[in-house]
């Protein structure tokens, strides 16, 4: 299963969103916070807590419990679907 922590107004959350969806697999969103700089208003506790939780308050973020991976990094996480999605 696909976990995407992301926030809907994120340009990198975007290109995931998209990468995501050319590759036709399926995925859950998770909206922990708005997007910022400097982090945005937290808008869920629970899942913003999960973000945390992998190491780092950053958006977008890929828990892929299939293959055992999660990765920040809208490039990095393009890089893992491509390599085990495509």
């Amino acid at each position: 299963m696909l976990e995407l922590y992301q926030s809907e107004g994120c340009p990198h959350s975007g290109k995931v969103r998209e990468k995501l969806s050319e590759l036709g697999v399926s995925y859950v969103i998770h909206n922990p916070r708005l997007p910022g700089d400097q982090g945005g208003d937290v808008t869920n506790e629970l899942t913003h807590d999960e973000l945390v939780a992998g190491g780092n308050d950053q958006i977008p973020y890929l828990v892929d419990s299939d293959y055992g991976g999660t990765v920040y990094d809208s490039d990095d996480i393009i890089n893992h679907l491509e390599q085990y999605y495509e």
